[in-house]
């Protein structure tokens, strides 16, 4: 479910939980780590583990992001059809609170967001499927983010939401003052100047 600002207050130790119950087709998981002596081994992507998630999409790239300071936000993002992508998110150092904002006209969520924290400590990833606007705000120094998508990037079907639309009532974790954007990203539009999205030619 949606919090608000006053329902939740966020930090790096204070960790949310994604309320799937809102969004059946979004799935939170942490693949196995076998740790020993010398550290640990992991199965960070097995076609063969998503299947058995429900989760069945064709992953076409590869995104690298590194973000050194605390504090920085990337988002809120998304693709339009026909290039609309889902997205496998994992954070492979340092944490950040993730969010999702449902993008779908005919969906009974639309316009509503949930928040998880995505951490290298706990090993988590994120499935978003397509029709989701996607960002996040790193809540630790030196925090890198990978994330596959399901198509390839297409700036002429790029959307870009205002991450700190107080219409959509997001719980950031920081002062909008203190937030680092790019430049690109300061440019982006309130939700209500975003035209609906027909997702069925996707």
């Amino acid at each position: 479910m949606a919090r608000s600002a006053a329902e939740q207050t966020v930090s790096a130790g204070a960790p949310l939980s994604l309320d799937l119950s809102c969004f059946p087709d979004v799935v939170l998981f942490a693949p196995k780590r076998f740790n020993d002596a010398r550290g640990f081994f992991s199965e960070t992507f097995s076609l063969r583990h998503l299947a058995s998630l429900g989760i069945a999409d064709a992953w076409v790239q590869d995104n690298y992001s590194l973000s050194q300071p605390k504090g920085v936000v990337r988002g809120l993002h998304l693709q339009r059809p026909p290039t609309a992508q889902a997205k496998l998110v994992r954070v492979n150092r340092g944490a950040v609170f993730d969010v999702i904002l449902d993008m779908r006209p005919n969906s009974p969520n639309f316009g509503r967001h949930a928040c998880v924290e995505l951490t290298a400590r706990d090993w988590n990833q994120l499935y978003i499927p397509e029709g989701f606007a996607h960002g996040f705000c790193t809540l630790e120094p030196d925090t890198e983010v990978i994330y596959k998508t399901s198509r390839y990037y297409s700036p002429a079907d790029e959307v870009g939401i205002l991450w700190d639309d107080p219409a959509l009532g997001i719980p950031w974790p920081i002062d909008p003052a203190a937030a680092l954007l790019s430049p690109k990203d300061s440019q982006n539009v309130p939700f209500a100047a975003i035209e609906p999205i027909d997702w069925g030619a996707a």
